[in-house]
């Protein structure tokens, strides 16, 4: 049985694997809609989501299977102190698989530990996101062509953004990719992932503070919110929270066909005059996404559809 912590779960050859599969089922859809017929997924959420949760449950739907859980910690047992582990283990007498999000770093690890069902982390804390970066990585190669020789500009909350976290801890196994981090100084990236993971394993990258001087060099944008639910305090959120917004006057530094990403929900990050920009891409993003969760439900079932 295996679970999905980290997008390193996964080696480079696995993830093209599971890349390859999430394309044909784009292009075929009738070929998997019963799949999973009999199967059940358990969306267990102890922090809100919409996108996350809903393309998980449109993912296994589309498979032919069926969806059961909870969408917050106050609709379900962890509100009367039940643990995580102690979930999962119940949780595995009633389905196949499970999504788990949980706002405590390594919480669906434990549940890993004990479950009797594969279990996906669906974002844990500021740590990881990996479904997300499979996500991302399936739009940039679907949009671009490939996953390597790139500049990819990573903006905003790189402190607790657990998208850009597991997105640059996937991209560097690919040749030739370089990072500009753009970030007031009070949300630069972890000194972990710039010691430990960016100079330890070689990774070109600068930090910058103004979008505006990293515009022209970027093939990829990737931007992110300044989230609320991680401040200490509401005047440094608010202090924070519009140091970059994304406009069409902006749009105009960058090359033609560069690609704005977005993980979603945007609040005002991104201004909606940039969503008729071709490079716009983060409502394809979301679609990849249900795609792309299709094929690693398969994969960790290990259902195989035939031809």
């Amino acid at each position: 049985m295996r679970h999905l912590m980290s997008p390193l779960d996964f080696s480079v050859a696995e993830l093209d694997e599971l890349l390859n599969l999430a394309d044909d089922i784009e292009k075929n859809p009738p070929k998997y809609a019963h799949a999973c017929d009999g199967k059940k997924l358990a969306t267990c959420f102890y922090e809100p989501s919409t996108r996350t949760r809903l393309s998980f449950e449109a993912a296994m739907l589309n498979l032919g299977g069926s969806v059961l859980g909870f969408s917050s910690a106050d609709s379900s047992s962890a509100a009367k102190g039940e643990s995580v582990s102690d979930t999962i283990r119940v949780i595995s007498c009633y389905a196949d698989i499970c999504a788990m999000r949980h706002p405590k770093e390594g919480a669906p690890l434990v549940a890993a530990e004990k479950s009797g069902i594969p279990v996906i982390n669906a974002g844990d804390g500021g740590h990881q996101h990996p479904t997300q970066t499979l996500t991302d990585l399936l739009t940039i190669r679907s949009l671009t062509g490939s996953l390597g020789d790139m500049t990819i500009g990573l903006c905003g909350d790189l402190k607790f953004g657990r998208t850009v976290h597991s997105l640059i801890d996937a991209l560097i196994r690919y040749p030739n990719i370089r990072f500009v981090l753009i970030s007031p100084e009070e949300l630069r990236i972890p000194s972990y992932i710039r010691e430990d993971i960016l100079r330890a394993n070689q990774i070109p990258f600068e930090e910058v503070e103004r979008l505006e001087d990293a515009m022209p060099e970027l093939d990829i944008l990737y931007m992110t919110r300044v989230q609320r639910e991680r401040f200490f305090n509401e005047e440094d959120y608010v202090r924070l929270k519009d140091f970059y917004i994304l406009t069409k006057d902006k749009m105009k530094l960058a090359k033609e066909n560069m690609l704005v990403l977005h993980p979603l929900p945007r609040v005002n990050e991104i201004s909606v005059e940039v969503d008729s920009d071709p490079r716009a891409a983060y409502f394809r993003q979301a679609q990849y996404g249900v795609y792309v969760r299709m094929a690693l439900i398969l994969t960790l079932l290990e259902i195989t559809v035939s031809e």
